[in-house]
Order: C-alpha cells, then sequence, then structure tokens
C-alpha cells in the first residue's frame, strides 16, 4: 500500500447514490439490496449530501417519524467530504480519523466518481497485513 497514492486508486467507483427527494424507506432497501452503508445525496442532479445507515435508523426510528413518508434530505448530512481523485489516501484517512467522517465522496468538478469508507480503510488494513 502507497500511502501518497492517489484516492482513485482505493475507491470505490461510481458509488450508488440516491435522491434527496427520496424517502427513508427507499433509502434503507437501497443500502440492504447492495450492502452499502453510505449513499452520497443528489438534488438536481449535483451532491447535496450524504447520509449513512445510521443516519437513516436514527430518523426513522423517532416516534413522530413516518419512514415512508419523510425524506433522505432530512436525514442527511448536508456537508459531505469531498476530495478530488488525485487526493492522497494518507491525506483521506487522516481527515476520516480527525474529523471521524465515515466516508470520503470522490469527485471530479461536479461529478461524483467514487466513494472511500471506513470499510475500504479496513479492507485495506486487512490485505496489507499478512496473517499469522
Amino acid at each position: 500500500m502507497d500511502k501518497t497514492a492517489p484516492i482513485a486508486e482505493y475507491m470505490t467507483p461510481m458509488p450508488h447514490t440516491v435522491g434527496s427527494e427520496q424517502t427513508i424507506t427507499f433509502a434503507q432497501k437501497l443500502m440492504q439490496k447492495y450492502d452499502i452503508r453510505h449513499l452520497p445525496v443528489l438534488h438536481g442532479g449535483e451532491l447535496y449530501g450524504i447520509v449513512s445507515d445510521r443516519d437513516l435508523g436514527m430518523v426513522a426510528g423517532l416516534n413522530e417519524v413516518n419512514p415512508d413518508h419523510t425524506t433522505v434530505e432530512e436525514a442527511m448530512t448536508q456537508e459531505a467530504y469531498t476530495v478530488s481523485k488525485d487526493t492522497s489516501l494518507f491525506a483521506v484517512l487522516e481527515e476520516m480519523l480527525e474529523h471521524k467522517y465515515g466516508s470520503a465522496v470522490v469527485v471530479e468538478g461536479v461529478k461524483i466518481i467514487g466513494i472511500f469508507t471506513t470499510h475500504d480503510s479496513l479492507k485495506l488494513l486487512v490485505e496489507n497485513f499478512p496473517s499469522a
């Protein structure tokens, strides 16, 4: 593992996304179907925020919330951590650690080209340490 390598080498390309107007139930089903925990949220075709399975579960669990009628926008974090495809792996890992981000959305201009999550970082760790 080369910590100076660009994040593009380690990201999950073309991640699934969800529209801000979609329901919490829709987003949860999407996450379950593809076994993922983070979805970039789009509004008008552009990145609008990020939502995690934890965010959705927390909002859906509130007594006054009906997840079939409540939108993703009400559960998302508006400020997604974004990086360019050339940002070094180490810089992304440092920032995620410092701010406790669960993911980094990799963008090229306004286009989402990938995502790098804590799961991806753990996978790297396991792949780069030989088992005993």
